[in-house]
């Protein structure tokens, strides 16, 4: 049996978020909801978390509103044998194990899946951009091998996903391509094969698209703007899209804005109320995207096109484009207050 780590239990009294930054944190993928003497009362995992969010709950709510409340345990001596059995046929991957008071004493866990085998999904990774707002750190080098701590952005970007089980790469390039040729090669130093899309102009967006080879893209794609710092299960994010049948999905996450004034609400020259400083929450593109094959036929070599544009005419056709919420970190490196901020925070 393997003994549940104190990282995997939370208590009643705690938030989404708690239990969002836990399962970061923790590889088991579940978090266990216990009160005061570790009864189970019961389990979170990251669907939970982004029903949830698509709800309409806050990550400040109180991690019960979003648990299930009934979770499938096992008794403390159970077999191995009658372990796997439940496991397989409820199809299971995480098993709390319970003692005869309710009490969580251990955690049975099916192989983790991530890394059995490589995943069928080809990447494209964005990185031909002049990255203006970070001059003049990009005067000589490119944005994706500006440094964060000892590796350039896009190589922790290619390192995550080689470690995810992505091994096919596609690389869109235009800005001082060369030195993005002569830093990651063909991808034999990562064990993943790298091809280059050379943009002879900037395209958008979702440009590069029109150079990829429509016949040797068989499964969905995953496509990622070469400047994003983000701990974000790409794995999981492939998951959700096959079983959400969309054509494309797009990664979002919660914007904050706060005005820094009070508002004032009136009806004629009569004040009817004050709000102080308020602020408004907005559901923003994570830059990150799972598309299906036959969004490639709706682009073409060297014609320009932006992702909104391209997404817009997936749903205006009538097709699904799927929402993913992102709670894990996640640093668009686009400014150098940003680049900053991610010396501190992953340097």
């Amino acid at each position: 049996m393997r003994v549940t780590h104190s990282l995997a239990l939370l208590g009643s009294d705690r938030t989404v978020q708690d239990a969002a930054e836990l399962l970061t944190a923790n590889s088991l993928r579940i978090v266990l909801v216990v009160d005061r003497e570790h009864r189970l009362l019961g389990t979170v995992t990251d669907g939970d978390i982004r029903r949830a969010l698509m709800a309409g709950s806050a990550m400040a709510s109180l991690v019960t509103t979003v648990m299930q409340n009934s979770p499938i345990t096992m008794t403390q001596g159970e077999s191995r044998r009658k372990v796997l059995q439940i496991m397989r046929e409820k199809d299971l991957l995480h098993l709390p194990v319970l003692d005869a008071k309710g009490v969580v004493v251990g955690l049975e866990t099916a192989r983790d899946l991530l890394f059995k085998e490589q995943r069928p999904n080809p990447v494209l990774l964005m990185a031909g951009g002049f990255g203006k707002r970070l001059y003049p750190l990009t005067r000589e080098v490119p944005k994706p091998l500006l440094p964060v701590g000892e590796k350039p952005i896009l190589q922790t970007i290619l390192e995550q996903l080689a470690e995810g089980g992505f091994s096919q790469f596609f690389l869109a390039v235009h800005y001082r391509s060369e030195q993005v040729r002569a830093h990651f090669g063909d991808g034999s130093k990562w064990g993943v094969r790298i091809e280059y899309l050379e943009e002879r102009q900037p395209l958008g967006t979702a440009g590069a698209l029109g150079f990829l080879d429509r016949t040797v893209i068989e499964a969905p794609l995953l496509m990622m703007n070469g400047d994003l710092l983000t701990r974000l299960d790409f794995g999981q994010l492939v998951d959700y899209h096959d079983e959400n049948s969309g054509l494309a999905t797009m990664c979002v996450r919660e914007y904050d804005f706060q005005i820094p004034y009070g508002v004032v609400h009136g009806s004629g020259t009569q004040v009817t109320e004050i709000i102080e400083k308020p602020v408004h929450k907005f559901i923003v593109n994570g830059g990150i995207y799972v598309l299906e094959p036959e969004v490639l036929d709706r682009c073409r070599p060297e014609e320009a096109f932006d992702m909104p544009s391209l997404l817009h005419q997936v749903i205006s056709d009538g097709h699904k484009v799927n929402m993913f919420p992102i709670h894990e970190y996640w640093l668009d490196i686009g400014r150098i207050e940003e680049y900053e901020r991610a010396q501190v925070e992953r340097g």
